[in-house]
This record gives structure tokens, C-alpha cells and sequence, in this order.
């Protein structure tokens, strides 16, 4: 008897039990069910919820593998030095860097699948419901947004935060209304600030106190925003060059650091209809806009260079979109089509604030200068409430349009004469 088969016995066999959710999770996750629709006609579609998840996490591989070797060459650069003369094959993808990988960004991936996937089961069991897909890209989203050292334990105890309050309070998929990703994430930023902030948290070994090669100096996994944000622009300067910044060979969130794979991922959303391109090309619009308004604030001498705004307002707008956690934010999180925007219009307003204000909090909040994930949860909550007034303003219009309409009785003469032309 085949796999496909026994998990069918299985699952007739448990069929009305306390455990059922649990053997057809399992079932329908390997296989398509033995089951037919009977009578009527249907409609059929490949865009189930699976396969909608499945097609989000393979836009998110590429950014994973290059996470795992990014944490490797971020800490081997820390301790010895960034090459003079960088190759790709010689200084990054390396076996060393790839077995930091291994080591830390893995385990993040397995603590959040399996503690969220455990809650989910756990639910569907006690409210008698199939386990949903929903939280297939959650998982991946989770490790993805993390520092490379934070302990699994922590990890784990935000995880079940997430699922329990981010979502299944609500009523599970389809029903939260905050992106239950950015709501662990939200969870550890309050709850363990010196594990999500500061120049020790971004580099593997920088919290443990690794010294440089050489010297008793403990190595530093300061960001380009976090150089900014102290005023201090010539440091990064002289060790990130803009390929870099755009590639992502510089510190920070595992999966956030390559704005070229996170445009591939996007462009690739965007062409299977995964993802709304009105939200991520509104939000690129909002940070350029507010980026230009800082800009224009330096260049008009509103503001002096010992502000401690100054760093980060004087940085050039487009620069936001490469650095920190922006990109990754605005492809994967903003276009979540639960906790978004669901009309055209509302989509575009929901995207520009966004981007607005994640460049407006990255700025006025130097002691954790990215704003990304606070943008969000924001406009998650004012997406229903944008929504309601796009529809009310469309129903206005369309009332305006009636009473300015003339109603012609059916046997007039201009009546007869319209329906001649329209035939």
C-alpha cells in the first residue's frame, strides 16, 4: 500500500475525531485528496491558498540562500577585515560562510516552522477546522526579519505571541488584521530591545564579545543606518561601496540585505499575480517623496549638521530604498493581501503611507533607525478604514451619476430611436 494511500485509510479511518485536522494536514500537504465534487458544475482553478503560499516561498528562497552565506562573510569581514579585492567565488561563497549559515539562520527557520505549525495544529484540533496554509510564508517571513543571534528560546516564546495573538484570536487566516509576521516581530522589538537594536546584534559573534584579528577590540555589526543615525557617514563610507548596499554584502536583518534578489522576488510576485504592484510601487513612491522632503529640509539649511536628524536627512531619498529593511517590507509585507488594502484606489494610499512614513520614523527615531515594520502594522490597522471610504466615495459618485440620469419611457420616440442605433 502506498504512502498516498495509508494517509487516505488514516484519515477515513479518524474521520469525526478530535484528531482529524491533524492526519488530513498531513494528508493534503503531500497529496491531493481522493476526493470529487458531485453534481452541479464547477469551476476549476490552480490558485488555491497552498499553492498561492508555495509560490511566496519560492520567491523567498534565493533571499534565504544568500542570507545563509551573508552571515558567514559578515562575520569573517568583522574579524579580519572586508577584502580589498572582492570575489565572489573567493571571499563569499565559501564552505566557512555557508556553515554560519548552517549554524544560525537554519535553526531560526526550524524553531519558527515548527512552534508555529505546532500552535496551528494545536487550534485546529481544539476548533475542530482544518490546519490552514497560512502560516507556510509566516514561517519564512519570521527568520528572515530576525537578527542572526537571537536565541531560539526567544525566538519560540514570540512565535507563539504571534500566532495566538496575531492571528487566531481573530479567527485564523484570512481574518487577522495584522501581519502576524511583523506582530512577532513587534513582540521582541518591546518585549527584548537589546536583542533587536544596537551595533552588536547584526554580525554573528559581535554579541559574545569576538575580537578583531590581531587585537583586543570586540568586533561591531554596526548598520548603514545605524552610521547615519550617530552622524557618523564617513565610517560607512569607507566600508560599504553602493554595490554593496545593493547586492546586500552589509549587516543587518538575515533576509533583508539584498535589495537585487528582494526585486527579483518582487518582479517575480508580480508576474504570477501573487502580489499587488499599485502597493509596492506606491510605497517606493512614498519613500522617495519623504526622502526628498528631508533632503530638501538639509539642502535649505532648516536644520543644523549637529542635529542628531541630520545624518539620515541628508541622506540621498533614493539610498533608503537599498538599505535596512525597506525592500524587503515593501515585497513581502505590505502586499500581504489579508492585512492590505482590497480595493485599486485603497491600494495606492495604503502603499504611499507606507513608504512615507517608514522613511519618516527611520529619521526621528535615530535610537532604532528603521521604521519599516511599525509603518505597517499602522497602516494594517487603517487599511479597513481606507477601504470603507474608497467604496463610500465610489457609491457617492455612482448615486451622483443616477440622479443626473434621464429615465426615457419605452414607447417615446427618442426611446425607439436609441434602441436602433444600439442594436
Amino acid at each position: 500500500m502506498s504512502i498516498k494511500s495509508t494517509l487516505h485509510e488514516i484519515k477515513l479511518k479518524y474521520k469525526g475525531t478530535k484528531m482529524a485536522p491533524a492526519f488530513n494536514a498531513f494528508h493534503t500537504f503531500l497529496f491531493t485528496p481522493d476526493e470529487t465534487t458531485h453534481g452541479g458544475t464547477h469551476i476549476k482553478g490552480a490558485d488555491d491558498l497552498k499553492r498561492t503560499m508555495n509560490t511566496v516561498i519560492l520567491a523567498l528562497v534565493p533571499v534565504l540562500i544568500f542570507s545563509m552565506f551573508n552571515a558567514g562573510y559578515q562575520h569573517y569581514s568583522a574579524i579580519n577585515g572586508f577584502p580589498e579585492n572582492f570575489s565572489l567565488l573567493e571571499h563569499f561563497l565559501t564552505w566557512d560562510n555557508l556553515w554560519i549559515g548552517i549554524t544560525k539562520v537554519l535553526p531560526l527557520v526550524i524553531v519558527s516552522y515548527g512552534v508555529g505549525l505546532i500552535v496551528e495544529f494545536i487550534f485546529a484540533v481544539i476548533k475542530g477546522h482544518e490546519v490552514e496554509e497560512g502560516y507556510l510564508v509566516t514561517g519564512m517571513l519570521v527568520p528572515l526579519i530576525m537578527p542572526i543571534d537571537t536565541p531560539l528560546w526567544m525566538l519560540a516564546v514570540a512565535v507563539v505571541f504571534g500566532v495566538v495573538i496575531g492571528k487566531e484570536v481573530f479567527g485564523g487566516t484570512g481574518m487577522n488584521i495584522l501581519n502576524p509576521a511583523l506582530t512577532i516581530r513587534a513582540f521582541l522589538f518591546f518585549a527584548y530591545p537589546t536583542w533587536m537594536s544596537g551595533d552588536k546584534v547584526w554580525v554573528h559573534g559581535a554579541k559574545d564579545g569576538v575580537t578583531q584579528a590581531g587585537s583586543a577590540d570586540a568586533i561591531s555589526g554596526e548598520t548603514i543606518l545605524g552610521y547615519l543615525a550617530q552622524g557618523n557617514e564617513a565610517a560607512y563610507q569607507a566600508k560599504y561601496s553602493l554595490s554593496d548596499m545593493f547586492f546586500g554584502f552589509i549587516p543587518g536583518s538575515v533576509g533583508e540585505t539584498s535589495t537585487f534578489l528582494i526585486l527579483l522576488g518582487g518582479l517575480f510576485l508580480i508576474f504570477t499575480k501573487i502580489a499587488s504592484w499599485r502597493i509596492m510601487l506606491s510605497a517606493v513612491i512614498g519613500s522617495l517623496v519623504m526622502g526628498l522632503i528631508f533632503n530638501g529640509i538639509v539642502e535649505a539649511g532648516w536644520i543644523a549638521e549637529y542635529s542628531k536628524f541630520y545624518g539620515l536627512m541628508q541622506f540621498d531619498f533614493w539610498k533608503h530604498l537599498i538599505v535596512g529593511g525597506l525592500a524587503f517590507g515593501i515585497v513581502y509585507m505590505a502586499t500581504d493581501p489579508v492585512t492590505g488594502s482590497q480595493t485599486n484606489r485603497g491600494k495606492w494610499i495604503y502603499g504611499f503611507f507606507i513608504g512615507l512614513l517608514s522613511v519618516m520614523i527611520r529619521v526621528f527615531n535615530p535610537g532604532y533607525p528603521e521604521g519599516v515594520f511599525l509603518a505597517i502594522l499602522l497602516m494594517n490597522v487603517f487599511a479597513p478604514t481606507i477601504d470603507h471610504y474608497v467604496i463610500q466615495g465610489n457609491v457617492k459618485r455612482r448615486m451622483k451619476r443616477l440622479k443626473n440620469a434621464v429615465i426615457l419611457p419605452k414607447d417615446s420616440e427618442a426611446a425607439q430611436q436609441l434602441k436602433a442605433e444600439t442594436v
